[in-house]
């Protein structure tokens, strides 16, 4: 029995189907009946031997299989897209799903706020962002993209110094002056905010643990929101990343980042990926945003 193939027509009928989880869409995107959608999936389906959606009343979601596909699915709308737009002359418009995995700090506090200005810009690209990237490698291709403080190793990967984060020591305007101490020791009477000791791994935590180890604690916590929310309460001092400092004007700087610690930036992304207009445009997108904030 000869195996069935698949076609470009049968894709792009998958693909917006796992855009808009709905059949009804997809047949008004194309101007044909439900019936028709079904049919091309199944296509697909008998193709590749395997179910690429589950049917819930909300709409159509995609199964392990379905969400192997959709990846080479749009790299092949990519490649039509772009032989059509050299052909045609002008100019290929960006879009399909990037996966970018980054910290939770850099994603809640410099990318998620720019990303309306990025919604204007490309339209057409779906970004998913992952902060769990413990357990999120690009060699796996788990992501697409990835801006990363540690840089890896694997040669199979493009990497790219994208800039440099800034931690400083800062307090509250009113902690600082009910807690007066010598310019020449700023932290000397006054108390920090800790880290929990799971995460003492962190360079906050080893920087303060290193360098002030016998400093009193005014609260000790797990997370980076709340070392930022006991300082602007007042509570006492705290290493913050700069740039997210900046945007409290209750926040003084007690220690400068020179005295303090830096750390790089790495853009990174797979090799066979360095083509692909979609994950350029984020890639650009991300160094002009980290330009903005001081962090290059």
């Amino acid at each position: 029995m000869s195996a069935t193939k698949m076609d470009w027509n049968d894709l792009r009928f998958f693909l917006t189907v796992a855009r808009t989880q709905s059949l009804t869409k997809t047949a008004e995107a194309f101007r044909v009946s439900q019936s028709t959608v079904s049919r091309r999936i199944g296509m697909i389906e008998t193709a590749l031997r395997s179910r690429l959606f589950v049917h819930h009343q909300t709409g159509y979601f995609l199964t392990d299989a379905g969400r192997d596909l959709i990846r080479y699915a749009e790299e092949v709308e990519e490649k039509v897209l772009l032989l059509e737009s050299k052909i045609a002359g002008c100019d290929l418009r960006p879009a399909g799903t990037v996966r970018l995995a980054t910290a939770a700090t850099l994603a809640s506090h410099l990318i998620i706020p720019a990303l309306p200005r990025f919604a204007d810009r490309f339209p057409d690209i779906r970004l998913e962002i992952i902060t769990g990237i413990n357990s999120v490698s690009v060699t796996r291709h788990d992501a697409d993209l990835a801006l990363r403080l540690i840089r890896p190793e694997q040669n199979s990967l493009k990497i790219r110094k994208a800039g440099r984060l800034q931690s400083a020591v800062y307090g509250s305007e009113d902690y600082l002056s009910q807690h007066s101490a010598p310019d020449a020791r700023p932290l000397e009477g006054r108390r920090m905010i800790g880290w929990d000791s799971a995460y003492a791994h962190l360079p906050a935590a080893k920087w303060l643990s290193e360098t002030y180890p016998y400093s009193r604690s005014a609260l000790v916590v797990s997370s980076l929101d709340s070392q930022i929310a006991a300082v602007r309460a007042g509570l006492g001092l705290a290493v913050l990343p700069c740039f997210i400092a900046a945007h409290y004007c209750e926040m003084v700087e007690v220690l400068p980042a020179k005295n303090v610690f830096s750390e790089d930036l790495w853009l990174v992304s797979h090799a066979d990926l360095s083509a692909s207009t979609r994950v350029r445009a984020v890639s650009e997108f991300l160094l002009e945003i980290l330009s903005e904030g001081g962090l290059t």
